[in-house]
């Protein structure tokens, strides 16, 4: 049985730091990985199926940098403000309630 040692993730840092041309070589090589381990796991032969998930998490990682080089620079996101609560309605008194129960 061929076993995978899980590799470690790839993180967003090292693929900003790499060249468009190094990121479709890396996607080519991800792909590959992930249509082995399925195989893999279809037959029985992968003990560790967190590499999957894994793998796939790290192609959408992979995508998405390449989407944003190639769409020139992106702006930092904004922090979302939080609204401020709207008052709420005052509760209706309680003598009207109970008088008509006296």
């Amino acid at each position: 049985m061929a076993k995978e040692k899980a590799k470690k993730a790839v993180t967003a840092e090292d693929l900003r730091a790499k060249s468009p041309d190094e990121l479709k070589k890396l996607a080519v090589e991800l792909k590959k990985q992930q249509f082995n381990l399925r195989f893999q796991k279809a037959g029985g032969q992968l003990a560790n199926t967190s590499v999957i998930r894994n793998v796939r998490r790290d192609v959408a990682r992979l995508k998405t940098i390449a989407t944003e080089k190639t769409a020139g620079a992106v702006k930092p996101a904004k922090a979302k403000t939080a609204k401020p609560a709207a008052p709420k309605a005052a509760k209706a008194p309680a003598k009207a309630k109970a008088k008509a129960t006296a």
